[in-house]
């Protein structure tokens, strides 16, 4: 895609907390985001207005393109993202990271010092985004095996690490644009 044309789409990209009339939209949009994991649409409905200070949709004309929930961890200071979702139309745009961006800087993250996300081994696209996204801050990238396929999964799904990146102070992240 020509680059002028990217600029356009990302200038037309709005990055916003979600209420929850957006349930439904975000919704649909993770069942269309292969391999994340759907969940109802009552849990997105719930994330979208009781968690909306820790979640980020991104718009583009008028329809959700973009999804990151996240809480902050209790009694830590650990901010967790649970999923990421880029649309068909968003690809390409790198709005996942801008999205994690967003999240990061807002007031009520100030305090966290780590990101916390899970990811299953085979993800390729997850651990590209959150090690561009380490990179991006500034922050190291560890993991390691954490529910583990056996033991909390009953086998039935894959073992996901926990992906920890350590931010940098508050003052040195910039919004991506």
């Amino acid at each position: 895609m020509p680059k002028d044309l990217t600029q356009d789409r990302t200038d037309a990209l709005t990055l916003r907390k979600p209420d929850a009339t957006d349930g439904e939209s975000i919704w649909a949009l993770i069942k269309s985001c292969a391999p994340l994991d759907v969940n109802s649409m009552y849990c997105n409905l719930v994330q979208a207005d009781h968690f909306a200070d820790t979640c980020v949709v991104a718009e583009l004309d008028g329809e959700i393109v973009g999804w990151v929930s996240g809480h902050l961890i209790p009694d830590s200071d650990a901010l967790f993202v649970w999923q990421v979702a880029v649309g068909e139309k968003a690809r390409g745009l790198g709005l996942g990271r801008s999205m994690l961006t967003e999240l990061v800087s807002r007031d009520v993250c100030a305090q966290a010092k780590e990101l916390k996300t899970t990811i299953t081994e085979d993800n390729d696209a997850s651990w590209a985004l959150f090690r561009s996204f380490a990179r991006s801050v500034g922050g190291e990238l560890d993991d390691e095996p954490h529910f583990e396929r056996e033991a909390h999964f009953g086998g039935r799904h894959d073992t996901e690490h926990m992906v920890t990146i350590a931010l940098v102070p508050r003052r040195r992240l910039a919004r991506v644009a």
